[in-house]
């Protein structure tokens, strides 16, 4: 699957949403984090699990995932490769 991610910034940018691209080496993982604000995320390539409010997800790459302001939640990489992945946080207006 092509992803195309100044497409997906632009989608994000109409919904008040940044795009940041993020990579994690396999076996990185980021564990209960919350933010003030709502983030969403697309896979672009790799495995990776979100863990939001005790609820695992697994993504599949161009599939977004959507994280509410406060929720507790963690992202690891558990596949065999690098995994590049978006997030974005709302911006208040």
């Amino acid at each position: 699957m092509n992803l195309d991610r100044q497409q997906i910034a632009d989608d994000w940018n109409r919904r008040g949403f940044s795009c940041e691209l993020w990579t994690d080496p396999p076996g990185q993982r980021w564990e209960n984090f919350t933010h003030a604000t709502d983030e969403v995320v697309i896979v672009l390539s790799g495995e990776m699990e979100f863990e939001v409010e005790g609820v695992l997800h697994h993504p599949v790459p161009g599939e977004e995932l959507f994280i509410p302001a406060r929720a507790v939640h963690s992202a690891r990489n558990i596949g065999n490769e690098t995994a590049r992945w978006l997030f974005g946080y709302h911006q208040e207006t």
